[in-house]
């Protein structure tokens, strides 16, 4: 048995206990089907940190777990997925737990349930960060928030189904994790006071991948009913050939013989995370995990040749940031520090992340903005050649299909360091009311505040309903290849059609290949 206290560690969970330590109370149980879990209570919302939802055994897909005979105690976030670094605390390839916070633990209350996954690609991150925690959206009493953790990197992604029949689910652990805690949602979640027949899904970045999959996987069918990914997508999966050869990479970094995978069950979970240094042999770089086309729990891609038609009757929420690059090369970096005309073309071509004449895209770029600095362009065409694509395919394909879909742009930019502009994860503590936050950089100002409940109103409202629209809001359109209508998240929130019009056609030149696949 696990000893659950023992398993905390980090600053943002352990704050997280401590706060409700010092100023909550144990609540009275809450009995379901899994067991009866006892939380306690924070400024009037109760609050189950660690539920568990299933157990795994290393590379092989995760099962649900009898229901204990005595009430547990769930007041503590439960491990994070093993990867690199600690940011986040304690690690263990036991992390199959779920958050839940509710403001009314009542079967009758029935509120639309958001459960959030987090970001960080699919090789790290965590929901224990105190930017997703979900109080303040809970307290408003209109939903129950959920938050959820699994199995990242070569634990949750390593494909090894072709080289050994044992593992035949290898290559998509981590999406298999996510679907098993949409089922203990479905089951469960009445007795903390949601609704099992609204479940909205929600993430971002990586988050919003994992989501956009599970679009496209039988498995997940009928365990979420409206999506929204922020700064996420998944137009096309891992190939099982470039993933085995990625496997063969990481295998070698780690001294582990193809045809004799019992010394890679045998390691130490710190070796498996050193072995993630080996180099990509597509991409370069460090390799590179995701979800696999394996024939067996992905059998075509989510958005390719064209948005799957298991998922067109699901409500979609689309969105990106303004600047998301500037999350990923910092404006005071070797990169940036001296980039001037001369040299942008040449540093600019990796980061595009498409196979287009880096020359020709500033040379446009400047005839069309000849006011812009070189920081400017490069910014704004990485942004919209390499993070933006991939919404828009995703966005256009389902207005092709008819099926229900509401595109945003984040334009309300970093309060701290106004450099950074609206960078990627910019709509996390806008969405989750948590300004304040460690790690945010939205300010607690007025302008906060009007952009965060807009967000909030609207994710609030589509997930009760399948529609983001609200009386707080100019009138929100679906989007279609008409107008292209956006609603544009900004101290005022107002619709735009077609934001960025030049930037999208000059970059549907070229073929979109989603990076890793």
């Amino acid at each position: 048995m696990i000893d659950r206290r023992a398993l905390l560690g980090g600053a943002a969970a352990s704050a997280t206990l401590i706060a409700g330590r010092a100023w909550g109370q144990s609540a009275a149980p809450v009995r379901t089907a899994a067991g009866a879990f006892q939380g306690v209570i924070e400024g009037g919302v109760r609050v189950f940190r660690g539920i568990r939802y299933g157990r795994a055994e290393r590379f092989r897909a995760p099962v649900p777990v009898p229901a204990p005979a005595e009430v547990q105690p769930v007041d503590g976030f439960g491990p994070t997925a093993p990867q690199s670094g600690n940011r986040y605390g304690a690690q263990s390839e036991d992390c199959l737990f779920l958050n839940i916070w509710t403001a009314e633990a009542n079967p009758r209350a029935l509120k639309p349930v958001m459960l959030y996954i987090h970001g960080g690609a699919y090789s790290g991150g965590s929901v224990t960060d105190p930017l997703n925690d979900g109080r303040a959206l809970a307290a408003r009493g209109d939903v129950v928030a959920v938050t959820v953790n699994h199995r990242l990197n070569a634990f949750g992604y390593l494909y090894l189904a072709r080289l050994d029949p044992r593992f035949p689910d290898s290559g998509n652990l981590g999406q298999l994790d996510l679907i098993l805690a949409l089922q203990w949602v479905r089951d469960n979640i009445v007795a903390f006071g949601g609704d099992p027949r609204r479940v909205m899904v929600f993430g971002q970045s990586g988050g919003g991948a994992k989501i956009a999959t599970m679009m496209g996987m039988p498995a997940a069918k009928g365990l979420f009913h409206r999506a929204a990914t922020m700064s996420g997508q998944q137009v096309t999966a891992s190939g099982p050939l470039n993933a085995t050869a990625r496997t063969r990479a990481y295998l070698g970094k780690l001294g582990v013989k193809e045809n004799d995978l019992g010394a890679l069950l045998a390691m130490p979970r710190e070796k498996l995370i050193e072995g993630l240094a080996a180099t990509d042999p597509v991409l370069g770089g460090g390799v590179y995990f995701g979800p696999v086309l394996d024939m067996k729990w992905l059998t075509r891609h989510p958005f390719w040749p064209d948005a799957n038609p298991q998922s067109l009757g699901i409500p979609m929420i689309l969105g990106n940031t303004h600047d998301e690059t500037r999350a990923f090369i910092a404006p005071d970096s070797a990169k940036m520090r001296d980039l001037g005309w001369g040299n942008i073309a040449e540093r600019i071509a990796p980061e595009l992340r498409i196979d287009i004449l880096p020359e020709w895209v500033v040379s446009e770029y400047r005839t069309r903005y000849p006011g812009w600095t070189p920081e400017q362009v490069f910014y704004d065409a990485t942004t919209c050649g390499r993070s933006w694509r991939g919404q828009v395919i995703e966005a256009e394909e389902r207005a092709k299909a008819g099926a229900p879909g509401f595109v945003y742009q984040l334009d309300f930019g970093s309060r701290t360091d106004p450099r950074r502009g609206a960078f990627h994860t910019m709509d996390i503590p806008l969405v989750f009311g948590t300004l304040a936050a460690e790690g945010s950089q939205t300010g607690t100002g007025a302008d906060a505040h009007a952009a965060s409940k807009a967000m909030q109103d609207s994710f609030v409202a589509f997930a009760r309903a399948g529609d983001p629209n609200h009386a707080g809001l100019p009138r929100w359109p679906r989007y279609g290849l008409d107008k292209r209508a956006t609603m544009v998240f900004d101290a005022r929130s107002h619709v735009e059609n077609d934001p960025r019009k030049w930037q999208r056609e000059l970059f549907a030149r070229v073929p979109y290949i989603q990076p890793g696949t």
